[in-house]
């Protein structure tokens, strides 16, 4: 393993605190647990530690930062107090910008800080800007008059079940992270990231992308049950980061996702689930079913939808949905709507997913013989400069891309990133950008190579190009492997080691 020790436990020592003299503290026990699910998930003892010393300020020792450098994972547990304590918020910067030095905080499109939410928050303010797109583990729920309250066996056999129940999916999701990270390549500069994909993420990557729909309250313990069985069976499943609260931006971002997805499953419920800001005033899960229809019609996007026999909505708007859904032919378009129970709708789930592989595997001689795609990420203001390499490129039987500039950022985003996992080779276009524009590229770079792949990346070049600056002239300088020198203007000489990459069989570097 690259590191000493697998998990960081972060958390307030005011919420270690137990509820009656007679018990232990809830972090003490929600660490025991995890220790003991995640060493049979791992085949290993588990290597979990935390800051046990009870002060009550919170005192952030030095101590506890010379441990990141070997620490695979934090998990830190969420709470008012947590978010308002100086050096818990620290303990997770610290955490982050150690990764970031050392193979990085997101590896195969997973952060490596997890968050428990012991207690609902008024918001995440003091966090690093990654966590705020992290799905979180809820670890409370709401009394009858909505009153929350923590996953503590305390409360009785119904909260130690969930509490159990939450530990085993998060012992499951850190287990398969932390093989991931053990199967990783060690940092390296942006290059290294042309060697070929694990075999695991070879084997994913002939696997359909599953959009596993937002759902009410009353479906997220099926949803989280179903999404453990996919992604255990190797499957990609959507989303990945928490979505957006306000409408628009909703929109975009499930649209975005809905594209790159081959099936997409809705599990609707007798709640009408949460509302997104914004004038359309429709629930996220209506609003899933809605996008879902729109790419099914436009992309040919199969589609199942579990609706029990009997489900009746809590709300008007929610007995309407329902109603739509079985008697109006746009609303369950595309869709397989299974009405039995929740074995039926896993049956439904793999056999819309082994149909999907089976037209991959057909049309798969003919997507072999497209020409070879490049990805050249340059900056909007290096556009016109690339044009001498888009040409040669072309003359060559390759297929360059340009990145995408104009249009809604989410879109934007989700269509460069289709663009950097698609490509056979990427090509890094140094010219205008400045070192922090060359840095954040490799670094995207970097994430969409450990992405499961429907074949390996045969490379990654950078293209040294003008104005001259120190640190352009220090990496030809370097005569690292991967620099092309096109300071003097394009050079089709400069460009033979990109070109030799297609000399060799499809797959190698």
């Amino acid at each position: 393993m690259k590191f000493t020790r697998h998990v960081f436990i972060s958390y307030a020592h005011i919420d270690n605190e137990p509820l009656t003299p007679e018990q232990r503290g809830w972090v003490s026990l929600f660490h025991l647990t995890l220790q003991t699910m995640l060493t049979q998930r791992l085949g290993q003892r588990a290597d979990i530690w935390r800051d046990d010393k009870l002060r009550g300020n919170d005192v952030f020792g030095d101590e506890i930062l010379q441990q990141f450098p070997g620490t695979a994972l934090l998990v830190s547990v969420l709470t008012p107090r947590y978010l308002n304590s100086e050096w818990c918020t620290r303990e997770i910067r610290e955490f982050c910008r150690v990764a970031e030095a050392n193979l990085g905080v997101v590896v195969d499109n997973k952060a490596r800080v997890f968050k428990v939410i012991k207690s609902p928050l008024p918001g995440e303010q003091n966090l690093p800007a990654v966590l705020g797109e992290v799905l979180g583990y809820d670890f409370y729920e709401f009394d009858e008059d909505r009153t929350p309250r923590e996953l503590d066996p305390a409360y009785g056999d119904a909260a130690r079940a969930e509490f159990l129940r939450k530990t085993n999916k998060l012992a499951w999701d850190i287990a398969q992270l932390i093989k991931r990270i053990d199967a990783a390549p060690q940092a390296a500069p942006a290059a290294s990231a042309a060697a070929p994909l694990a075999a695991s993420a070879q084997a994913a990557a002939d696997l359909p992308v599953v959009y596993l729909a937002e759902t009410s309250r009353d479906r997220r313990q099926a949803r989280e049950m179903l999404e453990t069985e996919l992604r255990r069976l190797g499957y990609r499943v959507l989303p990945e980061q928490k979505l957006p609260t306000d409408e628009g931006d909703y929109v975009d971002a499930v649209r975005a996702l809905l594209a790159q997805a081959r099936l997409s499953v809705h599990l609707i419920g007798s709640g009408y689930g949460l509302v997104p800001d914004g004038p359309g005033q429709r629930s996220i899960v209506v609003l899933q079913n809605a996008l879902a229809v729109e790419q099914a019609r436009a992309g040919g996007l199969a589609r199942v939808v579990w609706l029990p026999a009997g489900t009746a909505g809590e709300q008007p708007a929610q007995q309407d949905f329902i109603r739509s859904m079985h008697e109006n032919a746009d609303t369950q378009f595309g869709a397989d709507v299974v009405c039995g129970d929740f074995e039926n709708l896993k049956s439904a789930v793999h056999g819309a997913l082994a149909r999907l592989r089976e037209r991959r595997a057909a049309a798969a001689p003919a997507a072999a013989a497209a020409a070879p795609l490049v990805y050249i990420v340059c900056s909007e203001q290096d556009r016109r400069d690339t044009l001498p390499l888009f040409k040669y490129l072309k003359a060559r039987g390759l297929d360059p891309k340009l990145p995408v500039f104009q249009g809604d950022a989410a879109a934007v985003r989700a269509a460069n990133n289709d663009l950097l996992t698609s490509a056979d080779a990427v090509l890094l276009y140094y010219g205008s950008g400045d070192e922090a524009w060359k840095f954040h590229q490799q670094n995207e770079i970097r994430k969409a190579a450990a992405l499961p792949r429907e074949q390996a990346l045969r490379g990654v070049f950078t293209y040294v190009a003008a104005p001259a600056s120190d640190d352009k002239e220090f990496l030809i300088e370097l005569g690292e492997p991967g620099m092309l020198n096109g300071l003097a203007g394009f050079s089709e000489a400069a460009l033979a080691p990109f070109a030799a990459l297609f000399a060799a069989p499809a797959g190698r570097p």
